[in-house]
This record gives structure tokens, C-alpha cells and sequence, in this order.
């Protein structure tokens, strides 16, 4: 186990938020705890594709599987990454409407 800071942490919280459906479970999160079938109905996906997203963000280190009797909870690691999740919202960017971006998975 090792604790990362700077460059680290914005890579993988950019690799996070890269994925709309990662990013929609971190905000669903940012609200409080949730169970994995709760999550995959409130965002329409499969429990496989859920557990998938969730997997990853838990190999990022931004969110926590926790027991909760027969079943487990997940949660953000840490309770900044829902101030800075609001923080993130807040901001207004104006963008080209065609990306330039060498990115292969960047949205227009």
C-alpha cells in the first residue's frame, strides 16, 4: 500500500473522472453512502458494469468498500473528494465546440 499525493492524486482522479459512468457513481457518492444495487438503478447500468466502475475507482483509492452485515457499502475515501467534487461543479468552462484534442476518448 502506498499514499500518493500531488501528480498522483490528479491522475487517478482524472482517470476517474474520464468515464461518465464513474463519474456519476462518484457524485451519487459525494451525496453519502450507497449499497451497489442502488447505485446501478439510480444510473442505469448492470450490477456487472457497476461492479466493474466500482472496482476501478477502488484501485484509484477514491472510494471504500465497507461491511455492512451480509452486505457492503461503498463510500468516498475521504471526505474532501466531496468538496472537491462540489468545488468541480462549480466551475464554468468555455470550451471549442470541436475538440483538438489527440485523445481518441475525447468527447466533442
Amino acid at each position: 500500500m502506498q499514499t500518493l499525493t500531488s501528480t498522483g492524486v490528479l491522475a487517478r482522479f482524472g482517470k476517474a473522472l474520464a468515464d461518465p459512468t464513474r463519474s456519476s457513481i462518484l457524485l451519487r457518492l459525494k451525496d453519502g453512502p450507497a449499497f451497489p444495487g442502488e447505485l446501478a438503478e439510480s444510473l442505469g447500468v448492470s450490477r456487472q458494469m457497476l461492479s466493474n466502475h466500482l472496482a476501478c475507482l477502488r484501485d484509484c483509492g477514491l472510494v471504500v468498500a465497507e461491511p455492512a452485515g451480509r452486505k457492503v457499502r461503498y463510500e468516498l475515501s475521504d471526505v474532501k473528494l466531496a468538496h472537491a467534487l462540489g468545488d468541480l461543479l462549480e466551475v464554468i468552462l468555455t470550451v471549442e465546440p470541436i475538440c483538438t484534442c489527440p485523445d481518441e476518448d475525447c468527447a466533442p
